[in-house]
């Protein structure tokens, strides 16, 4: 089971607004913010649900290429929602939502391009 994870964005303040917009569908808050222990002294968020963070962001720099993160969503009404807040948070469609039955049958997933072209996910596994 992972704990956490995290990646450097391009822009950390543009990408701590898209985050708290995008992902509070899905019951994630900003938890927390540390500043790192460099020389550079830059920041870090956490974001999670019921007080842990467990996606992380930080202000290094944007990564070389684009990642893929996918969130669990309790229905698909709640993927519906990630993906409109996504949209209105600045992010860019990368897959409506809706079924991804070459994944499996119940598989419906919502794809966003983040500020930083990383392409983020909200997927429920549950039936209809």
């Amino acid at each position: 089971m992972i704990d956490h994870i995290g990646f450097p964005v391009s822009d950390y303040e543009r990408a701590k607004a898209f985050y708290a917009k995008a992902l509070a569908p899905l019951g994630y808050t900003l938890i927390m913010e540390v500043e790192q222990e460099t020389e550079k002294g830059l920041a870090a968020a956490g974001f999670g649900v019921g007080g842990k963070p467990d996606f992380w962001i930080g202000g290094e720099g944007k990564l070389d290429r684009p990642l893929h993160v996918a969130f669990a969503a309790g229905d698909r009404a709640s993927v519906d929602a990630f993906y409109q807040a996504a949209l209105a948070a600045g992010g860019r469609d990368h897959g409506a939502p809706g079924l991804r039955p070459h994944y499996h049958p119940n598989y419906y997933g919502a794809f966003v391009r983040d500020p930083d072209g990383h392409n983020i996910e909200a997927v429920c596994h549950a039936p209809a």
